[in-house]
């Protein structure tokens, strides 16, 4: 473990352009529950409730689902998996990060360039002008038997920010994670099955382009034969490893 990190800190430090890919083992370690592991939120409850058809056939009870989880994400707190990558782009040494992950947590912990490609479950928007609301927001008509929550502008449905089942990924997130891909040299892969597309298919689009890959998960997945490292490791504990054998790499250097 310890030579496999080692190769891990020399690849961050010599990489010009490195960036991060996260999933949910990253916010598993805040506490929040994955979809489909063990305790996996469709264990508790039908996967369908998470699809754009339950959304507009069922809007309360969807809303009642949707807001449980909110409160259980605003509730948590970034873990160091997200700090040690807040830090790295603070060093300079990663440029973005791409998330599957809609908690938030990865601004919370001070990363800037996070791009979110399955939405933000800090925000509704309108399903008729397109308004957003902030979820504490939303959370306070909930409060007041508001179900389902609408818009105070015009009065339609809102929807969660976050991308459901069925539901395209927004045009512009995608794009982005696209370019930043595109230009890597280094792509760190923490906390993700690598099992939902089109996420999945940004690890090839890397190798293809001449990348380095790195994968940190807890078991293994479809593309670690491609990749040049592949732990099989907590995200926290492994970060946080890497980002002090970085820093200590670019004090001897300076």
């Amino acid at each position: 473990m310890d030579e496999a990190i080692g190769r891990v800190v020399e690849m961050i430090v010599a990489s010009r352009r490195a960036i991060a890919l996260t999933g949910a083992g990253v916010s598993t370690e805040s506490g929040i529950p994955d979809f489909r592991g063990p305790k996996g939120l469709w264990k508790r409850f039908d996967p369908s409730i998470g699809t754009i058809d339950f959304f507009r056939e069922h809007p309360d009870e969807f809303w009642r689902f949707q807001l449980e989880r909110a409160k259980e994400m605003l509730r948590a707190q970034p873990n160091s998996a997200h700090h040690a990558l807040a830090e790295l782009e603070a060093l300079g040494k990663i440029k973005a990060v791409i998330t599957q992950n809609v908690d938030g947590l990865h601004f919370r912990a001070g990363s800037r360039n996070v791009i979110e490609i399955h939405g933000s479950v800090r925000v509704a928007r309108c399903t008729a002008c397109g308004r957003s609301t902030p979820i504490e927001d939303v959370l306070i008509m909930a409060e007041r038997g508001l179900f389902p929550p609408k818009c105070r502008d015009c009065g339609h449905i809102l929807k969660s920010g976050t991308v459901l089942f069925n539901e395209p990924i927004p045009v512009e997130e995608l794009e982005k994670a696209y370019r930043e891909v595109e230009s890597c040299d280094l792509m760190i892969i923490v906390g993700t099955s690598l099992q939902v597309y089109p996420a999945a298919h940004l690890p090839v689009m890397a190798k293809q382009g001449g990348a380095k890959l790195v994968i940190i998960n807890m078991e293994s997945t479809p593309f670690d034969n491609i990749a040049d490292v592949a732990l099989r490791a907590k995200a926290g504990d492994t970060l946080a490893a890497v980002l002090e054998g970085v820093k200590r790499k670019l004090v001897a250097v300076d």
